[in-house]
């Protein structure tokens, strides 16, 4: 195990620990995780909480890919049971029902899907989206969440719908479905969140290092800073690199899909607090959907479009996403939204397992599988950022039967996240401590926030950056305690100031004035 037993991650901890790494023995690691993404932190904090001595590594930084572009959506599954897919529809289900009421409740929490009845969708739209909304009640029942968690779905009438979505077209409106799914404050947030807690556990996590020469024991690491590379050895190797996949086993065949969302200020859209929901035209499994997010922000997703040409780190979003995404959506609204109301944008790959069998990529398996090459490394792939947690289970269930690993059974159904109400040291934290501040900070921290607070060494730190529902004592608290190495850590993954460019151009002198004086 790591000799800090603390979930934070600092610049000195981090040193510390590469030091540590360096000088290790071959065999001296279980396992090393590749990839800091939703996938490789799950692995990490499943196999060091069954007691196995684990080192997380990443390129570039914690939730660099594909897991910050998500919709930001604990899915519960509904989109598979259009597809008769009814295995992932229940793991989804399941697994949203944990992360909402045992891992992170804190970062988690129901959000109104709203299915207007109006002119914009076909009666045929209409039945099959209250036929799967039940659907959705029946797979929260027997994932076993409550209704207290999520409730069960319902029909709203005219006045609620406006109420909940006040953009929505009003002309022929008769009311709306509402179903219940669950919504993080932040996706990149969650990954963050777990790879603290793995790293409270006993896990190394190692960001802007880059990993070379991978065997089924071994790969060879670099510090991104300092140049200075060694070998380091373990039992296991676990490549969790997403769309990355196939660049270190070469066997692996992925058909990448490319996700799109445009950002908009939250009042451009009356400040809705449901997530308004549209049916693609001849669709009744594909939907639009715009969600109310932090910093005054809504998203609106989603495309599907299979990615052609090579992946990229940051994938850029296309003309035609935006065009797209605007027509499709603008049907079900009075106030139709233009370009001038798009302040940002982003796209995402879905590591998609090619099956060769061609087709769309929306089509295509949600699925995951872990494959070992002939080199003994192990790589998870495919799959859902819902799912992570069970695709972390399976992986080390495997790692642990093929290598003869002394493990213990799989606990993280029942590991609160750093933050969440259940975790350990979230019992010496009040109601009253939570309600002296701000909002959004507890949003983001859980019971957390009192130590963002107290653990602050700059001055003024309820001070807001930029004008922003962010706080001076949060990207304080992003350096030393959650791994940031780089201004660009904070903008863009700690906090999601950078996704507005106008916002990461008022931040930047702030960030920089903080990262400077705390990364030494």
């Amino acid at each position: 195990m790591s000799t800090s037993s603390s979930a934070a991650l600092s610049p000195e901890r981090r040193a510390k620990e590469l030091k540590e790494l360096a000088a290790m023995s071959a065999d001296e690691l279980d396992m090393i995780v590749i990839g800091a993404g939703i996938t490789g932190v799950g692995v990490a904090l499943d196999a060091v909480t069954r007691g196995l001595k684990v080192a997380l590594i990443d390129k570039y930084d914690i939730a660099f890919g594909t897991s910050r572009w998500s919709s930001k959506l604990a899915h519960g599954g509904l989109r598979y049971l259009a597809k008769l897919e009814l295995g992932i529809a229940h793991t989804s289900a399941v697994e949203r029902g944990i992360l909402l009421e045992e891992n992170a409740p804190h970062l988690a929490h129901k959000l109104a899907q709203v299915m207007p009845l109006g002119k914009d969708t076909n009666i045929i739209q209409k039945i099959a989206a209250r036929i799967g909304f039940i659907g959705g009640d029946l797979l929260r029942i027997t994932a076993g969440t409550s209704s207290k968690t999520l409730p069960r779905s319902s029909y709203a009438n005219k006045e609620k719908t406006i109420k909940l979505c006040p953009t929505v077209a009003k002309d022929g409106l008769k009311g709306s479905w509402v179903n219940w799914d669950g919504q993080m404050v932040d996706d990149a947030r969650i990954v963050t969140a777990i790879a603290r807690t793995a790293a409270e556990n006993g896990a190394y996590v190692i960001n802007h290092a880059d990993v070379s020469e991978v065997t089924g024991n071994s790969v060879k690491v670099t510090d991104e800073f300092t140049g200075e590379s060694f070998t380091l050895g373990a039992k296991s190797v676990v490549s969790a690199t997403g769309v990355w996949a196939g660049h270190i086993d070469k066997d692996i065949k992925l058909r990448p899909a490319r996700g799109t969302h445009l950002v908009f200020k939250s009042e451009a859209l009356g400040n809705p607090t449901g997530s308004l929901t549209v049916a693609l035209p001849g669709s009744i499994s594909r939907y639009l959907f715009v969600m109310p997010e932090q910093l005054g922000r809504c998203y609106l997703g989603l495309t599907d479009e299979e990615t052609k040409g090579g992946i990229v780190d940051v994938p850029p979003t296309p003309e035609e996403d935006i065009d797209w995404l605007l027509e499709n959506f603008n049907r079900a609204l009075d106030r139709k939204l233009t370009r001038d109301d798009v302040i940002g944008a982003f796209t995402g790959y879905r590591p998609l397992i090619d099956s060769g069998e061609g087709g769309s990529t929306a089509d295509l398996s949600r699925r995951h599988a872990i494959i070992e090459s002939d080199t003994g490394l192990f790589s998870i792939v495919g799959g859902k950022f819902t799912e992570y947690r069970l695709m972390a289970e399976e992986t080390v269930d495997k790692v642990v039967k093929d290598r003869g690993l002394t493990a213990g059974p799989c606990v993280t159904k029942h590991t609160p996240f750093i933050g969440a109400p259940k975790h350990a040291k979230s019992k010496d934290v009040s109601d009253a401590e939570l309600a002296k501040l701000p909002e959004s900070l507890v949003d983001r921290f859980g019971y957390e926030a009192p130590n963002v607070v107290a653990a602050c060494t700059i001055e003024r730190p309820l001070e807001q950056v930029a004008g922003m529902d962010i706080t001076r004592a949060e990207i304080a608290y992003a350096v030393t305690h959650e791994g940031v190495m780089t201004v660009s850590d904070v903008l863009d993954r700690r906090t999601r100031i950078g996704l507005v460019e106008s916002d990461r151009e008022k931040a930047l002198p702030i960030v920089e004035e903080i990262v400077n004086e705390l990364v030494k």
